[in-house]
């Protein structure tokens, strides 16, 4: 598919687009061939997006997920406890990550420019092979304010950059993983006007899982905003979704959610209806675009969806495994 572009995707065509993705996939990705000939599904008989069948998330553990030969440019991996089987992404080009969380940055956020991005996100940068590592990095790059950066252990200084960009008025982006940002203001709480507090989820095992709605009033109390920020990805997805102060993720144009029956993994659900998520990326072109995740949500008829957790005994690790 030589002539897509992902960027070109809105609600006019998005069913479109991704029947002739899934079409370009169901023929070149040989694991998601097999996946649908196992099922005894032809590709030809697909004509309505709601008959796609998603790939199982955990393909990515056992699997090369690619869809073209090109050499591969980034292999991104998951988080995981030490022993655990990771998620590896092969990205064959790494650009269509770049233009995906630029572009859905500013479509949310607005010029990255116009921020100072702080990150805390210590459990990411001790290791490797972290997409978020690398969205949050050229984001910071891009930012070219010589007041954006990473921290690890260092909460003073964070504490120190944070009351002068309030001092200065400038919007800021903090952005946390969950237990790092809760360590933080136990130590540091302060009163933040000009700062977006964004966390990606995960305890990672430093502290004990919480839900959504008690972890954000923690995170309120501590910051003392009135909002706070999530962020909503993973290693097998190029794109994210945004929790902002509308309350619920919203997606970029070429990314859709869709609720399946946790019974039937091939039934889909209506809105406001509890069930897995299935994530449609058309990002994803080189690998997979139709990834049935383990995580569980809702959707909602404006097109927003919340996660409500995910499902039990599956691996606690990536953004937003937070249990409502």
């Amino acid at each position: 598919m030589k002539s897509f572009d992902f960027l070109t995707v809105n609600t006019h065509n998005f069913e479109e687009q991704a029947l002739a993705v899934f079409q370009y996939q169901a023929a070149r990705c040989q694991v998601y061939k097999d996946f649908l000939r196992f099922l005894n599904i032809n590709p030809k008989k697909i004509t309505a997006v709601q008959d796609i069948p998603f790939l199982p998330i955990q393909f990515f553990k056992s699997h090369a997920i690619v869809s073209n030969q090109k050499p591969i440019e980034e292999t991104f991996l998951s988080s995981g406890t030490t022993g655990m089987r990771q998620s590896k992404h092969l990205v064959t080009d790494v650009t269509l990550y770049e233009k995906s969380y630029l572009n859905t940055f500013e479509n949310f956020y607005g010029n990255i420019k116009e921020y100072t991005v702080l990150a805390l996100l210590p459990s990411y940068l001790e290791r490797n092979g972290s997409s978020l590592i690398y969205m949050i990095k050229d984001l910071i790059d891009k930012s070219e304010n010589p007041d954006s950066g990473f921290y690890l252990h260092n909460h003073q200084e964070l504490f120190d950059q944070l009351l002068e960009q309030e001092r200065k008025q400038k919007k800021t982006l903090l952005v946390g993983v969950s237990f790092a940002l809760l360590d933080f203001i136990e130590k540091h709480p302060c009163s933040l006007k000009y700062t977006i507090v964004m966390e990606t989820g995960g305890m990672k095992g430093k502290r004990k899982e919480m839900i959504r709605e008690e972890l954000h009033a923690e995170l309120k109390k501590g910051f003392g905003t009135t909002h706070i920020h999530s962020e909503y990805g993973m290693t097998e997805l190029l794109s994210q979704a945004y929790y902002t102060d509308t309350q619920k993720f919203n997606c970029p144009p070429w990314m859709k959610i869709l609720i399946r029956d946790t019974e039937d993994a091939l039934s889909l659900l209506p809105n406001e209806k509890s069930g897995g998520i299935n994530v449609i990326d058309l990002a994803n072109i080189n690998s997979c675009s139709f990834v049935a995740t383990q995580d569980l949500g809702k959707t909602y008829s404006d097109g927003t969806f919340d996660v409500l957790g995910r499902f039990d005994n599956s691996d606690l690790r990536g953004c937003n495994l937070l249990i409502q």
